[in-house]
């Protein structure tokens, strides 16, 4: 119902305030590694979700044995759509293995596009040493990574990450995307890596708005970074990351899309996925409620 104070503003001839963003929450796969394509889906449709971030291990299991229309039919039966999948490493940074990894993204590709799937994560987590040059040919592997992607209308997203020596923080995922220039490139973020890492809470204000194309919901442990690794991630809204503040940034940057909760702690992995999944839930939507994202 417009309210009267709007209707003078439309009559008036004045714009109507645009609604905020909606955000929702998204089930990933590794977080239910231990029980399979199967069971994690139907785990995390009974506990009330639609949204799921498929993995290659899950996915690629499940169709050896069943086949792939198999795989999309059981995603239709449960109520469920696969937004994203876990994809290939060592795309962005120059070195040895990187033929290897365009001839697994192709691999993938073929996949992925055959799944229904339009975009792809691609994690640097590598801890070699680089140039400055490298970050220039780092620029260059992605537009040519970008093109591979293009006739498989899928999206390629580096992620940064925490500790890696090449894509570490969200300023320098940015900048090699922009130069990169290529439809078939664009960058995500990552709660856990950007809070846990070495981003700084002003490097949100460099988002232009609609650049981020995908995110990683977790929250950070209440414990001594030092001791943080790739696995500690907590579920969101039992950590110590100003989880809301983050979110209304994003929001004002104008991001409105799925929020894949992405854990690794063992005890979870080989949960009942329902079970975890519900508990997820139940902690992550009072802060979207909080943030005004839902």
């Amino acid at each position: 119902m417009v309210s009267r104070r709007d209707s003078i503003a439309v009559l008036a001839g004045a714009a109507l305030p645009a609604a905020a963003p909606a955000m929702s929450l998204c089930m990933h796969q590794t977080t239910s590694a231990a029980a399979g394509y199967r069971g994690s889906l139907e785990g995390y449709a009974k506990a009330g979700y639609r949204l799921v971030e498929v993995i290659p291990a899950h996915v690629d299991e499940f169709v050896r044995q069943e086949g792939m229309p198999a795989a999309r039919r059981l995603l239709s039966d449960l109520g469920l759509r696969a937004v994203s999948s876990g994809g290939v490493r060592g795309l962005a940074e120059p070195g040895p293995h990187r033929p290897k990894a365009l001839e697994e993204l192709k691999r993938r590709l073929e996949a992925v596009s055959e799944f229904g799937v339009d975009r792809i994560v691609c994690p640097c987590v590598t801890t070699e040493k680089y140039t400055e040059d490298d970050f220039k040919r780092g620029v260059e592997n992605l537009r040519e990574a970008g093109e591979i992607a293009r006739p498989f209308r899928v999206v390629l997203m580096p992620e940064f990450s925490r500790g890696s020596t090449f894509l570490g923080s969200l300023p320098t995922a940015l900048q090699v995307t922009r130069e990169a220039s290529h439809p078939n490139v664009k960058p995500m973020f990552d709660f856990y890596h950007f809070w846990a890492g070495l981003s700084k809470f002003e490097d949100l204000e460099e988002i232009r708005p609609g650049e981020i194309h995908h995110v990683h919901f977790q929250d950070v442990p209440r414990m001594p970074r030092e001791l943080l690794d790739g696995t500690t991630r907590a579920i969101p809204g039992e950590g110590a990351a100003p989880l809301e503040r983050i979110l209304r940034a994003l929001r004002k940057k104008g991001y409105a899309g799925p929020l894949s909760v992405e854990l690794f702690y063992p005890h979870l992995q080989k949960g009942d996925p329902y079970e975890v999944a519900l508990r997820i839930r139940r902690s992550s939507e009072p802060v979207l409620r909080k943030a005004g994202v839902l």
